[in-house]
């Protein structure tokens, strides 16, 4: 066998990890650099709603037109709308905000499948961390409005959930929209979740189930009847440690 032609030896075991490490170090700044630029790029759409629902919803489903219109309703209100970017009723809720008076806002996350950027944002953001995306659904977000989903949309929910009645974010209006679907949900947090002592029964109060979008809109204004939408020195510092 001539010498170009032999098997090269395996790489040393703790090359390859040495490697890794370096790797997993710089991702830090990458990480870093999604934070800084997405809060450079959203610090001046409040207030704003924070809408979520399923990617896999036709625009001819009855939950998308009712997504569109809430946000047109909230974006003529005077509410930044975002949403994840992406199809179903991520579209829908972009696509109301797009045609009302308020900006449409996209946090785009990239994915093997599912996820591509639909065309009614004036503000888009992509990431490709799950973790500093849902941060920024927090960080700006005066209310969250939940419609039908999965389980992203479920993540969602029980982050937002957590972090409200942990305190560390402030108290806001989260929303459920179309009460059938969410009835058995409510049901099982109220019959299991409080029966068993996992919640206490006054965390049920931070969930309303509503089903008219004037109603969403009404609500959220109501929460802040009696304080402004910005949030207040104490507020902001909690948000700087989210």
């Amino acid at each position: 066998m001539r010498a170009e032609e032999k098997i090269p030896k395996p790489l040393d075991p703790d090359i390859l990890t040495l490697g890794y490490s370096a790797r997993e170090s710089w991702r830090v700044f990458e990480i870093m650099a999604e934070f800084v630029e997405s809060t450079e790029r959203l610090s001046h759409i409040r207030p704003a709603v924070s809408v979520f629902g399923s990617a896999r919803t036709p625009p001819d489903h009855p939950y998308y037109k009712l997504t569109e219109e809430i946000s047109r309703k909230l974006s003529d209100a005077g509410f930044s709308v975002i949403s994840g970017g992406g199809p179903g009723i991520m579209e829908a809720a972009n696509k109301g905000a797009f045609h009302g008076a308020s900006p449409s806002v996209g946090l785009n996350i990239q994915l093997p499948h599912e996820q591509h950027n639909n065309p009614y944002q004036d503000i888009s953001q992509t990431f490709r961390h799950f973790f500093a995306r849902k941060v920024m659904f927090v960080k700006f977000a005066s209310a969250y409005v939940v419609m039908p989903g999965g389980f992203g949309t479920m993540d969602e929910l029980m982050e937002a959930l957590t972090l409200v009645q942990t305190g560390k974010t402030r108290r806001m209006p989260i929303i459920l929209v179309h009460e059938p679907f969410w009835r058995d949900l409510v049901s099982w947090f109220r019959n299991t979740l409080v029966q068993e002592g996992m919640i206490n029964p006054e965390d049920m109060d931070l969930i309303q189930v509503i089903n008219e979008p004037d109603q969403v809109v009404e609500a959220i204004f109501k929460h802040y009847e009696t304080h402004g939408f910005e949030p207040t020195v104490m507020e902001r510092e909690i948000q700087l440690r989210l």
